[in-house]
């Protein structure tokens, strides 16, 4: 009994931040897929608070412009090279697809009456579209424990869904959902292009490039269409909630994400967005006194079953791919 609860505080002790620094890659890849499970969770309830004050394309537009010049000028102080030629398709490819769709329209479905938890939750069907997407494109086979898992994931968000069912007879709300949905099936073919051609560029670079470039679309979408509020018109919260996605939302948890992806396989890192919503639900309990019900509680635990199965079907010690070159993008 002492030499099972021995074992159990040794595999915990890997998520220790103060130690996460000696332990192997595999051990530093969970760590940070446990902090990409809580900080997206987070922004959430960022988003929600920011669209409160401003147009929504121009809250995405801004943190998008800020957190990619912050990318851009780390890079161009560690002297790597722009891309060049077809090295820039990648980059215009995720751009478009995890920045200026999703990213674009998940916050936009929050200013049409979609609750952080909801979004979060809508947020969570991309692993079924990655499932979905895998078994028609990839030739390798996803062990059936892995498969079971992600449905149960999914199974839990239905669950969780039932409880909104109400707010359908709202077209303002069937409108955000719409953009909510729209943007997971973006993230999903986007999350599979970035697993495919991680090797052929440093993604980090990248990054910033995709969000920049996204970010001054969206801002001169704003302009032109007339909704673009003036920069001293933001209320300080909106500005508030810009300064915390911009930190934790768009810099600290996409390295993060972007290093688990790369160590990890992608539906065991797609099990981040059945974490977000619980962690969302929760933030909006908190700040915005949103109701916890049986079905959120129940769909959370079944959900978190989902969860177990999918991290024991990769349980194997896997090799990590290749690691992507410094130079270039």
């Amino acid at each position: 009994m002492l030499n099972t609860s021995a074992d159990y505080l040794k595999k915990l002790s890997a998520f220790n931040p103060l130690t996460i620094h000696k332990k192997g890659t595999k051990a530093k890849a969970l760590f940070a897929l446990a902090l990409v499970c809580i900080l997206w969770g987070t922004t959430w309830i960022a988003s929600k608070q920011g669209v409160k004050g401003m147009p929504a394309l121009q809250l995405a537009g801004i943190r998008q412009i800020a957190a990619g010049l912050i990318y851009i000028i780390f890079f161009i102080f560690k002297k790597l090279p722009f891309p060049k030629g077809r090295q820039w398709i990648p980059v215009l490819v995720l751009s478009f697809l995890n920045f200026l769709i999703s990213n674009g329209f998940s916050t936009l479905g929050l200013k049409y009456n979609v609750s952080a938890g909801l979004g979060a939750i809508i947020g969570a069907i991309f692993p079924l579209w990655i499932v979905i997407i895998g078994l028609f494109s990839s030739k390798d086979k996803m062990p059936r424990l892995a498969i079971i898992g992600l449905l149960l994931g999914f199974a839990g968000v239905c669950i969780i869904f039932y409880d909104h069912l109400q707010d359908f007879v709202n077209p303002t709300f069937q409108l955000g959902i719409l953009f909510s949905v729209i943007a997971t099936w973006s993230w999903a073919i986007g999350t599979l292009y970035t697993k495919k051609e991680a090797a052929k560029f440093n993604p980090y670079f990248s990054l910033g490039l995709q969000m920049f470039i996204s970010g001054i679309c969206l801002y001169i979408y704003e302009i032109i269409s007339g909704d673009a509020m003036p920069l001293n018109a933001i209320p300080w919260q909106s500005w508030t909630s810009i300064a915390y996605l911009v930190i934790f939302g768009s810099l600290i948890a996409f390295v993060c994400y972007l290093y688990a992806l790369q160590r990890l396989p992608t539906e065991q890192v797609s099990i981040y967005a059945y974490i977000n919503p619980m962690v969302a639900v929760i933030a909006g309990s908190l700040f915005f006194n949103d109701k916890i019900t049986i079905y959120i509680t129940g769909g959370g635990l079944v959900t978190l079953i989902g969860v177990f199965l999918v991290n024991r079907a990769f349980k194997a010690n896997i090799p990590p791919p290749e690691q992507p070159e410094t130079e270039g993008i």
